[in-house]
C-alpha cells in the first residue's frame, strides 16, 4: 500500500471497467458489507470489483447513531454470543481507523432506586464480557457525580447513575476510507454504476451487466463468484437471479425504519453521551454528541416498502422529542432541529429455503442460491469485518472462489491511519477527520477558504480528486457530515460546492437536486 492517495479520476475508472477482465469476485453493494467483503479479497490477492448504484454508503452505512457498540440492549435478550462478537470486533475498529472512531463514555441516569444497581451489574457483565479488549471501567454514580457528567440532564428525581464505555464514529467516512483501502489493494470501485442483472450460463452466475449512472453506457463483466451486499434492497437482485433460472424466491428482508434529530450541543453540554435503556415504551434512547452536536434517536418503525432517501414520521419525531424531555433540563422542540434524517434496517426473515444459513452472528445472514449468487443482509456496522470474513467463507464453501488463505483484515489499518492526530469525534468536524492525509488536503488550493463550520475548498477539492465525490451530495452528506448535523448551513453552502465540482470534475454536480433535499432534511415533519 502506498501513502499517496490514490486518485478516483471517473474517465480512468470506466477504461478498466471496460478491460476483458474475468474478476474473481464482483461485489453488488457499496455499504459497511459490501465494502468489508471487497477489502477482505482484496487483501487476500483477489481480483476485486465492487459496484454501488448511488454513491457509497448513501443508504443505511451513512445513517446509524455513530457508535461502534457491543450492544448493550442484546444482554437483556440473553445474547451473550452476539454482544462478546461485538465488543471484540469494536476494538478492531478502533484501532484501524483512530482518525474516524474513538472510544466514548456513556452514562445511564436513574430515576428508581433499584435502576443503578441493576444496570450497574448488567454493565459489569458488559466489562467482563470485554476482557482486554475493554475500554474502560464501569462506574456507580451519585446523583451529583451524574449531574456533573451530564450537565444538561433532568435533575428532578435523579437517584444516581452509571457510567460505562462504548466507540463512536464516522460511518460514511470509515466507508470511504474502506472503498479507498480496497483500491489500493488493487480493488477497483465504481459509485454511480447499477447492476442491471446478475449474467448466466447454464443456470449459473457468471458476471453483471451494469451501467454508468452519468453517461449510461453499459459493460458487461465476467467474474466467479457474485455477492449480493445491496442492504434493505436485496431481495430486487435476489428475485432477477431467480427469474433468469425460471425460479422464485421469497422475500427475505423486513425493512424497519431508526429516525434520528440533531440539535444544538447546549442541550446536553459535555463529552458523556446519555443512554436511556427502557423508555416508558421499551425502547432505547440515545442522546450523543457527535462533531459538535448532539444526536437524539432512535426508533423501529416496520415499514413495507424500501425508499432511497426515506423520511422521519410525525410520530417518529414526537416519540423522541417527548422521551428526551424526561431526561434533559431544557426539552427540544421541533424548531430546534438542526437536521433529521432516517435509515432502513434491513431485518431478516426466517426461511426454509435451499441455501439458508446461520452465520456467525445472529444480526446477520448468508445465503447462496441456486445459481451460485451469495446474498448477505442484516447485521450491523460494529461487526462489519466478521461478517466480510464469514461472506467469503462462504464464497469458498460453495465452490466459486478459490482459498487464498485466512482473512488478515484484523491488524489493518485504512487509509489515513497512519500519523493521524485524533481529536475526539465528539468535538466539531475539521481537518483531524482526515488523519494523516490532513497534510495532503492543506496543500491543495482553498485551503484557507472556510465554506462553512469544518469545510473548506480545498476539502471539497480533496472530495473530487480522491474520494470519489461526483456530487454537491456527496460532498455535504458523506465526504463531510454537514447535511447531518445542521441542514440549512448545507443548503447555504451548496452553490459554492458546486462551483468548485464544476471546476474539478467539468460536469454538473446537480446543486439544485441537493438542496431539496437539504430542505427536506430541515423540516421535521409536524
Amino acid at each position: 500500500m502506498t501513502d499517496t492517495p490514490l486518485p478516483t479520476d471517473r474517465a480512468a475508472l470506466l477504461q478498466r471497467l471496460a478491460e476483458p477482465v474475468r474478476y474473481d469476485l464482483a461485489v453488488v453493494g457499496g455499504g459497511a458489507t459490501g465494502l468489508g467483503v471487497a477489502l477482505d479479497a482484496a487483501q487476500r490477492g483477489h481480483r476485486v470489483l465492487l459496484v454501488e448504484a448511488h454513491d457509497f454508503a448513501k443508504g443505511t452505512s451513512s445513517r446509524a447513531t455513530k457508535l461502534v457498540h457491543g450492544g448493550v440492549r442484546y444482554l437483556a435478550q440473553g445474547d451473550i454470543h452476539l454482544v462478546r462478537e461485538a465488543l471484540h470486533e469494536r476494538v478492531h475498529i478502533l484501532h484501524s481507523a483512530p482518525h474516524l472512531a474513538q472510544p466514548l463514555a456513556f452514562v445511564m441516569p436513574s430515576y428508581k432506586l433499584w435502576e443503578t444497581p441493576f444496570y450497574g451489574v448488567g454493565l459489569k457483565l458488559y466489562d467482563l464480557l470485554a476482557g482486554s479488549a475493554g475500554l474502560g471501567r464501569t462506574e456507580w454514580l451519585g446523583a451529583g457525580q451524574t449531574q456533573r457528567l451530564l450537565p444538561g440532564v433532568q435533575p428532578q428525581g435523579l437517584k444516581g447513575g452509571v457510567k460505562y464505555w462504548d466507540g463512536q464514529f464516522d460511518d460514511a467516512r470509515l466507508a470511504l476510507a474502506l472503498a479507498r483501502t480496497a483500491a489500493q489493494y488493487g480493488a477497483l470501485l465504481l459509485n454511480y454504476c447499477e447492476a442491471l442483472e446478475v449474467l448466466h450460463e447454464g443456470g449459473s452466475a457468471v458476471g453483471l451487466r451494469l451501467r454508468d449512472a452519468e453517461s449510461g453506457r453499459e459493460f458487461c463483466v465476467q467474474a466467479g463468484c457474485i455477492v449480493n451486499a445491496t442492504g434493505v434492497w436485496v431481495d430486487a437482485l435476489r428475485q432477477q437471479d431467480a427469474r433468469a433460472a425460471g425460479q422464485t424466491v421469497q422475500p427475505m428482508v423486513e425493512p424497519s425504519q431508526g429516525v434520528h434529530l440533531v440539535v444544538d450541543q447546549s442541550f446536553l453540554p459535555g463529552e458523556h453521551a446519555l443512554l436511556v435503556p427502557s423508555t416508558h415504551d421499551g425502547r432505547v434512547l440515545f442522546a450523543v454528541p457527535w462533531l459538535g452536536k448532539l444526536i437524539l434517536g432512535t426508533t423501529d418503525t416496520p415499514r413495507t416498502d424500501v425508499p432511497l432517501e426515506p423520511r422521519p414520521l410525525a410520530a417518529e419525531v414526537d416519540f423522541i422529542l417527548t422521551e428526551a424531555a424526561r431526561y434533559l433540563r431544557r426539552a427540544p422542540a421541533r424548531t430546534d432541529i438542526l437536521s433529521s434524517w432516517a435509515g432502513m434496517r434491513p431485518l431478516v426473515k426466517p426461511s426454509d429455503e435451499p441455501g439458508a444459513t446461520k452465520a456467525i452472528s445472529r444480526e446477520h445472514t448468508v445465503r447462496v442460491a441456486r445459481s451460485g449468487l451469495v446474498t448477505v443482509t442484516g447485521g450491523k456496522w460494529t461487526t462489519y469485518r466478521a461478517m466480510a470474513e464469514d461472506v467469503l467463507q462462504h464464497c469458498v464453501d460453495s465452490g466459486r472462489l478459490p482459498p487464498r488463505g485466512p482473512s488478515r483484515t484484523a491488524r489493518l489499518t485504512l487509509v489515513g491511519a497512519a500519523g493521524a492526530q485524533t481529536a475526539p469525534i465528539s468535538g466539531p468536524q475539521g481537518l483531524h477527520t482526515y488523519g494523516g492525509e490532513a497534510a495532503a488536503v492543506a496543500a491543495l488550493p482553498g485551503a484557507g477558504h472556510w465554506l462553512a463550520g469544518g469545510l473548506s475548498e480545498a476539502m471539497v477539492r480533496f472530495a473530487a480528486r480522491f474520494e470519489y465525490a461526483r456530487t454537491v451530495e456527496d460532498v455535504l452528506a458523506r465526504r463531510c457530515r454537514l447535511l447531518f448535523l445542521d441542514a440549512a448551513q448545507a443548503a447555504g453552502a451548496a452553490p459554492a460546492v458546486a462551483d468548485i465540482l464544476r471546476q474539478e470534475l467539468g460536469r454538473d454536480p446537480d446543486a439544485g437536486g441537493f438542496e431539496q433535499l437539504a430542505a427536506a432534511y430541515a423540516k421535521a415533519p409536524a
